[in-house]
Parts: C-alpha cells; structure tokens; sequence
C-alpha cells in the first residue's frame, strides 16, 4: 500500500461494551443491522459484529442464525458489504468456528479469522493493580492450525488479530510458509489505558497506541518482506486522539475503529466514529474504499 492509495475502514460495532456504558451500542438484530447499514454508507467497508447479546455459549447454529439474520438484511440493501462475526463458544476449536462454517455456506461472509497466540486481558484493582480475575486469552498451535485450515478450505481471508508482538510473530512465520490465505489482513490491537474489557487505570495488554509501537510493529513487517495490508486500533480508547491514525494513513495503513474498541470523551455511535474516520482520510489526501474496492485491495477470492 502507499500513501496514496484508498482506504479500508472498519468498524467494529459491538462486542465486549455494553449499553450502559454507550447506550449506542447495538444489541438486536434489528438494530445491529441497521448500524452496520449506516455505516456502510457512511464509509465503512467492513463491518464486525458479536451475534446480539454478545452470547458466547449459544450454539454454533444457533449463533449463526443471529448472525443471518442482521446479515441478510445488510446484504440485501448492499450485497458487496465485507461482514464477518467474532469467534465462538465451545471446547475446541472446531466447536468456537462452527458458526463460521455455516455463515460461509449461506454465502454471507468472505472474511474468517485467526487470533495467532496469547495474551492477558485485564483490568485494575481498586489500587490499580492487575485483577486476579483477569482473562487469559489463549489460543494453542493447534487453535491456530484450525484457523489456517478452515480459512484455506473455505476460501475465507482471515482477520490476523495482533495483540501482543508475539501475535505477529507467529502470522509471520505462517505467511512464510504460505499458509495465509488470499484476502487475509493484519490487525495492530493497541492497548488503550482503560484495556479490553474498559476497567480503566492503566492496565492493558500488548502495544500502547503510539508512534514508536506502530514503528515496531511495521519493522517486523518490513524484516519479513510482509506485504499484507494492514490496519491499527485502538482497544480501551479512543483511536482518534492518539497518534496512531494519522501516521497509519501516512504510511499507507487503514483504519478499524468501532464501539467494540471506542472509549473515550462523550458516547459516539458507530456512524459518528465512521464520520471520523472519514474525516481523517480525506484530511491525510487518501480516498474511502468501497466495499468492492476494499475486496479487490485485499484480494479476496
């Protein structure tokens, strides 16, 4: 990508931030797809979502028909809309991707995804040290290889969720090999002040949004000759007061933003953060991408 070159926006819209927080957040099918509707026509080239209610433990078809149904109605008004869910529920890999499977099948997604390794997501104690009741996020060599397969099998470009260095590392030694598929993009998750889950006090995970982690993370790239596109976030913060999305539009990034990610000044929706996003590309001198251009910048089979 260069400097130059039209943008992929985003948009996370729900997920771990619960409407008492941001009463914005969507939470129904109705409400979900209308969202995901406003932003595609606002910006946005792909859109992520949590089935409504963000209910891990539902059961894959059961999830996958959630999805469907926000999906469907998206797709209807705008067929070149780029959707793709969260991972699942379940003891196995398979169990958490089942779900995937059934919403490639019915032709609603293009996208899959791979979260290649671990990491601590956490908030403070009321002294602002770490809470014991901190979630290990861990995903095993073999998790990996089910995403890598099921992405090949499927035709799916894969959503490389970067957490922690040793995330790249790891997507790295992958797209040596040439297991990553076609379509698939990187994704920096900064860690904001307030982390994951929006506990505050300055415990997070991986990265800090700043301009020297955005540089590490790029070196990795550039020493593994890597040419996937890619995009940088901001996970418990706001996106748009840090550094960060303006040097990755300099640098021929894109960006992902969306209430999953957002917490920072007044309660946004997910179109005013698309708006944003907007704003900031056509500030920089970079064009939108549309969906289909966005398909195309990945190469989504």
């Amino acid at each position: 990508m260069t400097p130059e070159s039209p943008v992929i926006i985003e948009l996370a819209i729900n997920g771990v931030t619960q409407p008492a927080r941001n009463p914005h957040v969507p939470v129904t099918v109705e409400a979900i797809a209308a969202d995901a509707l406003d932003c595609v026509r606002a910006g946005a080239a792909i859109v992520h979502s949590h089935a409504p209610l963000s209910d891990f433990n539902l059961p894959a078809e059961q999830a996958a028909e959630a999805y469907l149904a926000s999906y469907r109605a998206v797709l209807a008004q705008r067929p070149d809309a780029l959707l793709y869910p969260t991972i699942g529920g379940g003891a196995t890999m398979a169990e958490r991707l089942r779900h995937i499977e059934i919403l490639a099948a019915a032709g609603a997604i293009r996208i899959g995804l791979l979260d290649p390794g671990c990491t601590l997501l956490g908030w403070a104690e009321a002294d602002g040290s770490p809470s014991p009741h901190s979630f290990a996020y861990v995903n095993t060599v073999a998790d990996m290889e089910a995403a890598l397969e099921q992405g090949a099998r499927l035709g799916l470009g894969l959503s490389i969720a970067i957490y922690e260095p040793g995330f790249l590392r790891n997507a790295l030694a992958y797209w040596r090999l040439g297991r990553i598929p076609r379509g698939s993009m990187i994704k920096f998750y900064f860690g904001g002040e307030a982390g994951y889950f929006g506990g505050g006090s300055g415990v997070s995970f991986g990265l800090p949004p700043t301009a020297k982690a955005l540089d590490a993370y790029l070196e990795m790239m550039e020493l593994a000759a890597c040419p996937l596109p890619w995009s940088v976030a901001v996970m418990g913060g706001d996106l748009f007061a840090t550094p960060v999305a303006r040097l990755a539009l300099e640098r021929g990034g894109h960006l992902h933003t969306g209430l999953e990610d957002h917490l920072g000044a007044g309660q946004p929706g997910n179109l005013e953060l698309t708006q944003r996003a907007v704003a900031l590309c056509r500030a920089v001198g970079r064009p939108v991408a549309e969906p289909g251009e966005a398909a195309r910048i990945l190469g989504l089979p």
